[in-house]
């Protein structure tokens, strides 16, 4: 009887150790996952402001490039020699030197 009980102890004691040494390697490789999502989404953060920041630049040169381009076109189009054309490059020419002399 001793020997069953012996038997059944080491096998209890061989189960334990099996538990424990799983316990820890789950325990050591889910510290290990946490750390690379942590490092995941520390590095989302940057990457994040960084694609916001490059859609608005997109969006802004988008806008001003078709409105500057519409502008020019349209000048372009009409007589150059008129009281409206002058006063356009007048009225150009002095918002340039204000801005030039601010």
């Amino acid at each position: 009887m001793t020997d069953v009980a012996a038997k059944t102890s080491d096998a209890d004691e061989a189960a334990m150790r099996s538990i424990a040494t799983a316990m820890r390697e789950a325990a050591t490789t889910a510290s290990d996952q946490a750390a690379e999502v942590k490092q995941a989404a520390s590095e989302a953060g940057p990457k994040a402001l960084e694609t916001v920041s490059q859609m608005f630049y997109t969006g802004s040169y988008v806008l001003a490039y078709g409105i500057v381009y519409a502008t020019v076109f349209v000048a372009q189009a009409l007589p150059q020699e008129n009281p409206i054309m002058r006063g356009f490059r007048d009225g150009g020419k002095a918002a340039v030197e204000e801005l030039d002399a601010a």
